[in-house]
Parts: C-alpha cells; sequence; structure tokens
C-alpha cells in the first residue's frame, strides 16, 4: 500500500488558499480514479482506491499544517509502512504556479507540514511532490501569499496542474518519478 499525503488547513474558509494545493491535489486525484468516500481516521480524513494498479490510500490530516504529522505518523503505524511507502503532496514557494517537481528526502524548505511530519516520522526519507506556487518576491510577503486565495487569473493553470497530476498519477504510482513529471509538464504546457 502507498500513502499518498495532502498538505493542508482544514478550515472551510482555507479551502481555496495556495497552502492548501495538497488538499486539493489528493480530491482531484481521489474523485479522477474512484476512490472510496472521504471518512475521518488517523486524525484526519482518508479515502482509499487504486491508482496503476497500486492500492492508495489518500490521507488530509485534520491537524493543522503545522501539526500534519501527527496524522501522518498515525496512518504509518498502523499499516507498517515504510517510508518510501509515502508521498507528501504540497505547496513549493521555490516553484513557479503550475511546476511540479518530485523528489524523495530533502530539507523542509521552512515548510511547517513537511517539518511535523520530519518531526514525527524520524526522517525525511519520504517522496514529496512539489506542486509550485510561486514567491511572492519578498520575505515580508511570503506568509501573506501562502495563505492568500489563488487569484481567479490563476485558476486556469491551477485547474490544469491538477487535472495533469491525477492524469499522471499512474506513473507515480508505479515508481516512475521522472516520467511522472514529463506528463504532467506535456498536459500543461499550453495554459497560460
Amino acid at each position: 500500500m502507498l500513502l499518498w499525503v495532502g498538505l493542508g488547513n482544514p478550515e472551510p474558509g482555507m479551502s481555496r488558499q495556495r497552502h492548501n494545493i495538497g488538499f486539493m491535489a489528493l480530491d482531484v486525484i481521489a474523485h479522477r480514479h474512484g476512490f472510496s468516500p472521504w471518512r475521518q481516521r488517523f486524525k484526519g480524513l482518508v479515502a482509499e482506491g487504486m491508482v496503476g494498479g497500486e492500492r492508495v490510500l489518500g490521507l488530509k490530516p485534520l491537524t493543522y499544517m503545522n501539526c500534519s504529522g501527527e496524522s501522518v505518523q498515525a496512518a504509518v503505524a498502523f499499516y507498517k509502512l515504510a517510508l518510501p511507502d509515502i508521498t507528501a503532496f504540497h505547496d513549493e514557494l521555490d516553484l513557479v504556479p503550475g511546476k511540479v517537481r518530485v523528489k524523495r528526502a530533502g530539507g523542509a524548505a521552512g515548510h511547517n507540514g513537511l517539518r511535523s511530519m520530519d518531526r514525527m516520522l524520524g526522517s525525511n526519507d519520504y517522496w514529496r511532490v512539489r506542486l509550485g506556487i510561486g514567491h511572492p518576491g519578498v520575505k515580508e510577503r511570503v506568509t501573506g501569499h501562502v495563505l492568500g486565495d489563488f487569484a481567479k487569473v490563476e485558476v486556469p493553470l491551477l485547474t490544469a496542474t491538477l487535472d495533469a497530476v491525477a492524469d499522471a498519477a499512474p506513473l507515480l504510482a508505479g515508481g516512475k518519478p521522472e516520467e511522472f513529471m514529463t506528463r504532467v509538464a506535456l498536459l500543461t504546457q499550453d495554459v497560460a
């Protein structure tokens, strides 16, 4: 089984914020691949389905971003998962909107959801799908940017990116991160 974690904040008023793009990605994947309905478990919402022939448990922690690791650790302990079976979908300031990168391990780069996961799991040796939200340009504007809603002009690219991630998800589930990134890039190349 694979554990795919979308990082975000649970308040309804935060649902369209850039910081919640991990939740958004998991919602589109779950819908596209016919996952079970979301239900409460492991201090979060879970849904199960098959992606590319692999069983995937989707998890959206309800612990708020800064404590995401509590929910993730509970699911990992219950299913006795290895760290490389975990993939976190999260917002990434250092990538322009529409860009998606996959990497294994690495630092949290100031991302409190990843920092919480690292702390609770005792390691950072899991996969990350970094979903670009762009940088506002100056450090003082980062918090407002991350916690701000996607602008109306950004929605077409956001929608295309999330659709591409869902379409290419079987490549990710199959352990082909390079092919996954290539497929997402091809599917989004004509979106302004």
